[in-house]
């Protein structure tokens, strides 16, 4: 343990604690500070996160720990909640050690948007720090990508005037007073954007205090489901309709927004980030881009994060009986549920069927949670229903009104089934017409005569009797019928599971080849579907192949990915040969038209920056 070290600040990266350190300690040499610090000299440091958290938590002191370090003196919870279970497990182990693959993890090399060419501050917080603590300090929330203004005082950033990325890579930087500017006056842009760019940072900043476990990517997606199906952008059977959610989106930004901040949308291409961020897929989405999706749902992070998750229109079963005949009235006892489109609202139909026979639905979503126990109507009353309005008929003690009443009906219901489901022969003949008596004598002997026949089988053997009834007395019709019975599905002659196995491993061993191929090749369904001769199991049958559609779901790629992978793949080969890297010549030998190198060319800046820290770390360690 250090016998001092710099307290870190409230908010402060641990970076500016070490930069701190490195001043006070009165080291002149950058590794001895290193050495120090980490116990070891070939650190490179990082500003925005780092690594030998563990090392580092020991010799800071016993009060400190990684994962505390982590959460409260680096970037990462802008990111965390934005991540995989599994991919937050993976970097907390990665901070711990070496720090290897730790951006790449984090979508920064992939993923990165509106980088920062150097430090930044906001001048109030630099005076504020100044009089409290006799001097100012690195601000995490001031380094997050697409943020330029302070989150608490709503001035523009402004940036440090000694730039990083001339100086030694080991070497730390401290922010100085005297070359802080406090000055308070600014020029910023039109209202419109600065309105939304606040909001953005203030949002961003209440990330950082978010419990860097508390969610993760697969917890997200259900609140933004939940809150899409609030504005009727989701279907009746849980697909988001894209072309509305993007109009949607559009007009809820100024023109030129989203493009300054690289997050325009090619409404063409399958993986956009808007379809991506609205997708349960393993694809990283910039954490700025979230906060633009929840400034489109009007909701900031505090009340996004309250959010119920997303279980349907009608929650999650199983749903409760609304029978009031049967013993199990409003226990929940219907395991599942049929949810259809209403043809007019296009509002979901959730249709209950239980055990007993009684059928009621109900127009959704919900959204109180006593709307569980609502019917819209009532399709099938059932048997057991049936056979208690008789029971209590045949006692003799209870009006039509009473019995409506504990039944849960109208009187008129009560009558209608008492009348219609006398025996043939207690049919009345009053006011009846004879065709029609005679009509419903026939059906009901012909049924009790073949009591295990179907709907479709009655009507072929008394066609005459069911034309006739259906024409003039449908309703009687119905209730006289059979229930309709389910129709079981057909055995399928093809054990999806079994080919989904079979086509996964050729898919894995065909991408390999196709990734170590000279000549590059653009990954995408159909040239692995042509190559192996299934395009058409694919393009039809994907859903029923699901571990080939997940692992699909990672490998294909956009055409700017691809253009991505093709120009490193140049970078690396450059690196190899020791040839000095320059990105005019990836671009010729990429064949990379100009406007889409503008595009790619900061990912391809981060990958070689990431590679030649690499590579310095493997001489100075090797």
């Amino acid at each position: 343990m250090l016998p001092f070290f710099t307290e870190p600040y409230p908010d402060e990266l641990i970076y500016s604690a070490i930069a701190r350190y490195h001043f006070y300690s009165g080291n002149i040499d950058c590794k001895d500070t290193l050495e120090e610090v980490f116990q070891r000299r070939s650190v490179i440091p990082s500003v925005e996160i780092g690594s030998h958290f563990n090392i580092l938590a020991k010799q800071m002191g016993t009060h400190y720990s990684a994962e505390s370090l982590l959460a409260k003196h680096t970037i990462y919870p802008f990111y965390a909640p934005f991540l995989s279970k599994q991919r937050q497990e993976e970097l907390l182990h990665d901070v711990q050690g070496d720090g290897k693959g730790l951006y790449t993890r984090l979508g920064m090399v992939a993923g990165g948007i509106c980088k920062k060419d150097g430090l930044y501050y906001c001048p109030e917080c630099a005076a504020n720090d100044i009089e409290q603590h006799g001097e100012p300090y690195i601000h995490r929330e001031h380094q997050l990508q697409g943020i330029d203004f302070c989150a608490h005082h709503e001035l523009k950033l402004k940036k440090y005037p000694v730039d990083f990325s001339k100086q030694s890579r080991i070497e730390f930087i401290r922010f100085d007073k005297k070359l802080i500017n406090l000055s308070m006056i600014q020029e910023v842009g039109t209202k419109e954007f600065v309105a939304i760019q606040i909001g953005l940072a203030k949002m961003a900043y209440q990330l950082l205090k978010v419990p860097i476990h508390q969610f993760s990517r697969e917890s997200i997606n259900l609140k933004y489901q939940a809150l899409l199906r609030e504005r009727n952008l989701i279907t009746t059977s849980n697909r988001i309709r894209q072309n509305e959610l993007y109009k949607a989106f559009q007009s809820k930004f100024p023109k030129g927004f989203l493009d300054k901040y690289e997050s325009e949308i090619d409404v063409n291409d399958e993986y956009n980030w808007l379809k991506v961020i609205t997708r349960n897929l393993k694809r990283h989405v910039h954490p700025f881009r979230h906060l633009l999706m929840l400034y489109f749902l009007e909701q900031d992070v505090d009340s996004f994060l309250q959010v119920e998750a997303d279980t349907g229109p009608f929650g999650s079963g199983p749903w409760p009986c609304l029978n009031k005949a049967a013993n199990h009235y409003k226990k929940f006892v219907i395991p599942e549920i049929n949810v259809t489109r209403d043809f007019k609202s296009k509002a979901p139909i959730g249709t209950f069927e239980c055990s007993c026979g009684f059928i009621y639905a109900r127009k959704g979503p919900d959204r109180l949670s006593k709307d569980k126990y609502r019917i819209g109507r009532i399709k099938v009353f059932g048997n057991v229903w049936k056979a208690r309005l008789h029971e209590f008929a045949a006692e003799g003690t209870y009006s039509t009104r009473a019995l409506a009443k504990i039944l849960g009906v109208d009187s008129k219901t009560v009558k209608k089934y008492l009348s219609s489901e006398m025996s043939i022969e207690g049919l009345s003949e009053k006011g009846i017409p004879p065709m029609l008596l005679t009509n419903r004598k026939q059906l009901l002997k012909g049924m009790q005569q073949y009591p295990s026949y179907s709907r479709t089988q009655i009507r072929n053997c008394f066609p005459k009797e069911y034309m006739y009834l259906y024409r003039h007395d449908k309703e009687w019709l119905f209730e006289q019928l059979p229930a309709i019975q389910k129709k079981e599905k057909p055995i399928s002659i093809v054990d999806w599971d079994e080919r989904d196995q079979e086509y996964c491993s050729k898919v894995k061993k065909l991408y390999k080849e196709l990734i170590e191929l000279d000549k590059h090749v653009r990954i995408t369904i159909s040239i692995i579907g042509r190559r192996l001769g299934i395009l058409s199991n694919l393009e039809k049958h994907l859903d029923k192949l699901l571990q080939t559609k997940k692992f699909l779901s990672e490998i294909t790629e956009s055409t700017q990915q691809f253009q991505i992978r093709r120009c490193c793949k140049i970078i690396d080969r450059m690196l190899q040969g020791e040839e000095p890297v320059e990105l005019w010549k990836v671009q010729r030998i990429g064949a990379v038209k100009s406007h889409h190198f503008h595009e790619i060319k900061p990912y391809l800046e981060e990958y070689l920056r990431i590679k030649q820290e690499v590579e310095s770390y493997e001489q100075t360690t090797g």
